[in-house]
């Protein structure tokens, strides 16, 4: 693995465990967390929600799902 794809990897995971953390946040809160930008914020969502981990029930606002997940 690249070392791209492994910074983006520990950046989503990082992501999910402040969600599960601080309950629903919104983009701009992560992408003020993480100092990235709102569109890098969306790619990683996009990432969580494919694998069933996040969603948005109000648009913009993000929770994570009851999904059970390892997290190592």
């Amino acid at each position: 693995m690249n070392r791209s794809t492994a910074r983006m990897l520990s950046r989503v995971k990082d992501v999910y465990l402040y969600i599960r953390d601080n309950g629903t946040v919104t983009t701009t809160d992560l992408a003020e967390a993480f100092g990235i930008t709102d569109r890098t914020v969306q790619r990683d969502l996009h990432v969580l929600q494919y694998n069933g981990l996040v969603t948005s029930p109000n648009r913009g606002k993000w929770t994570i799902t009851e999904r059970k997940v390892k997290v190592s």
